[in-house]
């Protein structure tokens, strides 16, 4: 619902779109222009020779460990994802150097409450009419509200419930509505603040008016939720998105909902790391401030980034791995050796890409912004984890333990994927002679 969110999925959106166009329309003819250079012979061999190969048998013969071993470090350091707490920026994410920064650092220091971050209310009459005795004495119980400094109302300013001064520029009234200002001592992005809100909010407005509340503390809150009201319809739109193509690629009911429990256990890793480092301050939060909250718009880029990444290496591996299935008797031995050729033509590819991503969104890690280092640092290693620790070792160890239920779809299922289904047809008898090796 944010429009930072909103423009940012619109940018990434038409980069995909060009990028498909591109692929389809350009990458065929720069081919054809290529002509039989395109398949000049290079140091390639068998795939049953290349390091990928031997790699993924080794994995497969003992799958219980395999997964053991990554499975349990990978929920261990995901579990402070449990305690993610999510706010708006301030000035804490700048450099010490800056002069916003140096400001900020003093008003929280030398003074007991910061007026520059105030609690602003508009108080709605509603009934066209105000009462300015009932404003002053709304503004007089805002004011006993515990680490309220003052309540400044159009009348006074309050203290404790008692005027101690007239009113200033913090507060009006007008035809229709009156202005009042409460500061606190609390930070605006802070647990106590989220406290003292609630008690500002329970103070009983005059009779038939309505209360509305702003401020950097109100609108961290308003944000969040914002963010938070479309997450689980977010995730389940993408997650029934990807299970169709995944089952479209497929053909199996199995397969996209193993791609989306390894997608979600890489995430939450990561996430979990995140907590841990940047909200939690540990590993001294790599350099930036912790102020207990994480910038509440990052995890939402982070997710589509890493995810839409993490599909892609997906598509492309088990693509590979589905061809050698087709073309093989279907037995066991048939799924394991598939599984093994599958990740010797796309392993070394897909590492390299995910090394290539993520020395790229590790140069963020250099920013003195700290949201943009926690960006690229939470990219980065969701990457990696994924590529690396995910493709490798957990997705051929859940694979060769589910054996031939890899490829099961219910009856009505396969005979629709059957009719509809992205086929592309079986390899060739020579397909795996030319492949990559690792």
């Amino acid at each position: 619902p944010m429009y930072f969110l909103r423009s940012f999925a619109y940018g990434a959106v038409s980069v995909v779109a060009m990028a498909a166009l591109a692929a389809l329309v350009i990458t065929p003819a720069a081919i054809r222009l290529a002509g039989k250079r395109i398949g000049k012979p290079g140091r390639r061999g068998p795939l049953t020779e290349s390091r990928w190969y031997t790699w993924t048998h080794a994995v497969m013969r003992r799958p219980r460990i395999a997964a053991a071993v990554t499975l349990i470090p990978l929920v261990i350091v995901g579990l402070p994802f449990l305690n993610i707490k999510f706010g708006f920026p301030d000035d804490r994410i700048l450099p010490t150097t800056s002069s916003a920064r140096q400001v900020g650092d003093h008003m929280r220091s030398d003074f007991t409450q910061d007026a520059g971050l105030p609690v602003h209310i508009v108080l709605l009459h509603g009934n066209g009419t105000r009462d300015n005795a009932a404003i002053d004495a709304y503004a007089a119980e805002l004011s006993k509200v515990p680490t309220v400094v003052a309540a400044a109302g159009p009348g006074a300013t309050y203290a404790g419930g008692r005027a101690i001064g007239p009113a200033g520029h913090e507060a009006g009234t007008g035809k229709d509505a009156s202005f009042l200002t409460v500061t606190t001592t609390t930070l605006p992005f802070s647990t106590a603040s989220d406290e003292a809100l609630d008690r500002l909010h329970a103070v009983p407005p005059p009779a038939g008016m309505t209360p509305l509340f702003t401020g950097a503390a109100q609108s961290n809150r308003d944000g969040v939720e914002a963010i938070a009201s479309r997450v689980p319809t977010m995730l389940g739109l993408i997650a029934a998105v990807m299970f169709v193509l995944l089952f479209l690629l497929s053909g199996s009911v199995i397969i996209p909902l193993k791609a989306l429990v390894l997608n979600a256990l890489s995430l939450t890793a990561t996430f979990g790391a995140l907590v841990w480092i940047f909200q939690e301050g540990h590993l001294g939060g790599l350099g930036t401030t912790v102020v207990g909250t994480l910038v509440s718009t990052m995890p939402v880029l982070m997710f589509c980034v890493a995810f839409g990444l993490s599909m892609d290496y997906e598509v492309f591996i088990i693509a590979r791995i589905r061809e050698f299935w087709l073309a093989s008797d279907r037995s066991d031995a048939a799924g394991r050796e598939s599984v093994a050729l599958g990740l010797a033509g796309t392993g070394r590819i897909v590492t390299a890409a995910a090394l290539v991503m993520a020395i790229t969104f590790a140069g963020l890690v250099a920013s003195q912004v700290s949201f943009l280092r926690i960006f690229g640092f939470g990219l980065a290693v969701a990457i990696l984890v994924d590529a690396i620790v995910i493709r490798t070792v957990l997705l051929p160890a859940v694979m060769v333990l589910l054996g031939k239920a890899n490829w099961w779809a219910p009856a009505p299922l396969a005979r629709l994927h059957a009719r509809i289904g992205l086929n592309e047809g079986a390899p060739s008898s020579n397909s795996s002679v030319p492949a990559e090796v690792g």
